[in-house]
């Protein structure tokens, strides 16, 4: 069709692009340095931080120290007083609103000149997939994107919403007629309502594209063979590519092909309100390619030093492969040194790729095991290898005083197939996280830790979860782990 023959030749232009700067990495992140600190040095940040003074990265380190929201919140909040110049030139064309656990709201700033990079990026990981695989008929067909209300308010005079809702106002007018859902069922608040007006209107269509958040795919996919009593694939036999972004697969991969009835194509997308940062360039290679000409000038700090007085604080021609590294930004949208939580591992340096390995408060570390994400996900990973176990969720806290015995990891499992012997299950487990993290062994061999126990989780137990705390749906996400047992105490009422 006309629609595929062109979308290849558009891909063909823009991956030549990538390969400019990508072929080119440490010149590229040179080049933005010196853009956002030549483009601010007359807003209220670069004149408080010296930036007329700042020729190259090691000054910028002494001029400008890392910071998080709390520690940017003085120049929002002159922002919102109706201030231009603060952070970045003029004033923020939105703010992206996003609910932080200790700092209330967040008022993330996108500027004109970051705006752009928001929908290109994306925009840019399915034309690389179409000319890496040579496959352009998802363009032919529906395509879902399962997000937040578009709906935008006015705060302070600046328009603000959800990242995904002011993205969908965006949308080529090309691809409008593709879309799903309709725009009216795309601004209902409430994510269950609106999962089951977005099953009735898509199950009867050409779906070939379908993209979210792996947890919340999989409720409309549960709803989609309630309503239709057929596997997602039958349903839609044409639908080829799930894109996804914001957790790890790896978890959701075996029950999704269960739910669509067999194996489709996947990207993987690391977008947040602060930035798109990366996507999966290739589909047989391990990580995503780091966007290095988006606006962006990236730092990096190992995760293991991140709460020293001195932490080590590195660019991109420093980092090393397999080293958890704390993510720091600085953004054309005026964000500086700035600590959005996440940590990465890098799986290539030619070119740069990187995976999400966590993030920096979502650790256990009760006894100074400092275990992370990435190695509580491959543990179970490879727990359900060449088994029938399934699993719909689950997340690790400590055990700190348990009622008789040692202390330890409790795993809350919601499983949708079960294994037959739970606690051989438990020590398959345990066996690889100490495979995975020599602090974790050393507490094993040395007693002063016993093995996880798993406790099950009823079925829905973590959506009803998600559902008591108001964050059902749109970029919500379950934490992998946690330092303390806030989330597992509420779901062993549940």
């Amino acid at each position: 069709m006309i629609k595929s023959y062109l979308a290849k030749i558009y891909a063909k232009k823009i991956v030549k692009k990538i390969e400019k700067w990508s072929k080119n990495p440490i010149q590229t992140q040179e080049n933005v340095f010196k853009h956002l600190i030549a483009e601010a040095k007359n807003t209220k940040f670069g004149k408080d931080h010296g930036f007329e003074k700042i020729n190259n990265y090691e000054d910028y380190k002494q001029q400008v120290p890392i910071r998080d929201y709390e520690g940017l919140r003085p120049y929002i909040e002159q922002i919102l007083e109706g201030k231009k110049d603060v952070l970045w030139k003029g004033i923020p064309i939105y703010f992206a609103k996003t609910s932080g656990t200790t700092s209330g709201a967040k008022y993330i700033p996108i500027s004109k000149e970051s705006m752009p990079y928001h929908i290109d990026a994306a925009k840019f990981a399915l034309l690389n997939y179409i000319h890496k695989t040579g496959d352009a008929s998802f363009v032919n067909g529906k395509m879902i994107f399962l997000q937040g209300s578009p709906i935008i308010d006015t705060f302070k005079n600046i328009k603000t919403g959800r990242l995904s809702g002011i993205v969908a106002h965006f949308v080529p007018k090309y691809l409008q007629k593709n879309r799903m859902p309709s725009w009216k069922t795309n601004c209902i608040e409430d994510w269950e309502t609106k999962v089951n007006a977005i099953v009735n209107e898509t199950f009867n269509k050409n779906m070939t594209l379908i993209s979210g958040i792996p947890s919340w795919v999989q409720m409309y996919f549960e709803k989609l063979i309630e309503k239709s009593g057929k596997k997602v694939g039958n349903l839609f036999p044409n639908f080829n590519l799930f894109v996804y972004g914001g957790v790890n697969y790896e978890p959701y991969r075996q029950k999704m092909e269960n739910l669509i009835g067999r194996k489709v194509n996947t990207i993987e997308l690391f977008p947040a309100s602060e930035g798109f940062f990366a996507f999966q360039d290739e589909q047989n290679e391990k990580g995503m390619l780091l966007l290095l000409d988006g606006g962006i000038f990236y730092e990096f700090i190992p995760a293991d030093e991140f709460f020293d007085e001195n932490p080590t604080r590195i660019a991109l021609k420093d980092v090393q492969l397999g080293i958890n590294y704390v993510l720091i930004l600085s953004t054309n949208a005026g964000l500086w040194a700035y600590n959005i939580g996440d940590t990465v591992q890098f799986t290539s340096l030619k070119p740069y790729r990187v995976i999400v390995s966590g993030r920096i408060k979502h650790f256990i570390s009760a006894f100074g095991e400092h275990v992370i994400a990435k190695e509580v996900e491959t543990a179970l990973q490879v727990a359900v290898k060449d088994t029938d176990v399934r699993i719909n969720e689950f997340t690790v806290a400590p055990q700190i005083t348990p009622k008789e015995g040692l202390p330890y990891h409790e795993w809350f499992i919601e499983f949708e197939n079960e294994p037959k012997d739970i606690e051989a299950f438990a020590k398959k487990i345990d066996a690889e996280l100490v495979l995975q993290n020599s602090y974790y062994k050393d507490l094993i061999d040395g007693k002063v830790l016993r093995t996880l126990v798993i406790t099950k989780v009823k079925q829905n137990g973590f959506q009803n979860y998600m559902k008591s705390i108001g964050k059902l749906g749109g970029q919500n996400k379950i934490p992998r782990l946690s330092d303390n047992r806030k989330i597992a105490d509420k779901l062993e009422l549940l």
